[in-house]
């Protein structure tokens, strides 16, 4: 089994727009995708990303998660309206962030359906936000909606899959460098746990959320 990658978020990083183009290459990083967020609404492909390689390329790094998330307004990609309310019926909601151009991505969503709805019972709930979704000036993407209602078809999922708001969830989705990137939301809306980069089997969330729901309980 390959031990869990984890990274710290820089609390002082500097704010730039994500601009995600479907059908793009990706570079695997730690079971991941590397995206290069320093790209402008006329970029037409990913630049090399060699420094985002080598900040994740470390392990062990733990992540320290105090934020509240914050008021918010999305929808998914049916047209369903959701708020940070969503959160307050749940003990864990976990946030899977992906791509629809990211293999590990689409990979690990059949796993993650598992996994919800075997711990449903314990307050656990999952939702996925479709980074490639919208441009850098919070347009929609049509064809990438279309896209990804068709990989909730393909692999069973039954979880909400959000479009990102032109804010970027209040810039917390603008920090991620890597795809996927998945986290933890308490039902205050807190995030709580650590940031795990990189897609995991089954039984690997099943105790990285058996963990966060004994640290978000204390």
């Amino acid at each position: 089994m390959r031990s869990i990658q984890r990274r710290k978020l820089k609390h002082h990083r500097k704010d730039l727009r994500i601009l995600l183009l479907p059908g793009l290459c990706c570079l695997i990083i730690l079971g991941g995708c590397a995206s290069d967020k320093n790209l402008s609404s006329s970029d037409k492909a990913l630049t090399d990303n060699s420094s985002a390689a080598e900040e994740l390329s470390g392990s062990g790094q733990e992540a320290i998660i105090t934020e509240n998330i914050g008021e918010f307004s999305v929808q998914d990609i049916t047209g369903e309206s959701y708020t940070q309310e969503m959160f307050s019926d749940y003990n864990l909601t976990l946030v899977n962030v992906f791509t629809t151009w990211c293999t590990p991505c689409v990979n690990e969503i059949p796993d993650l359906e598992k996994l919800k709805n075997e711990m449903e019972n314990e307050g656990v709930n999952v939702v996925g936000i479709v980074l490639d979704a919208i441009d850098g000036n919070g347009g929609i993407y049509e064809e990438t909606v279309e896209k990804a209602k068709l990989l909730a078809e393909k692999t069973g999922a039954s979880y909400p899959f959000l479009i990102p708001d032109a804010n970027y969830l209040n810039g917390k989705l603008s920090q991620i460098n890597a795809v996927p990137e998945t986290f933890f939301v308490d039902k205050e809306g807190n995030i709580v746990g650590e940031t795990y980069v990189g897609s995991h089997p089954l039984e690997e969330w099943k105790e990285i959320v058996s963990t966060t729901l004994k640290e978000a309980a204390q």
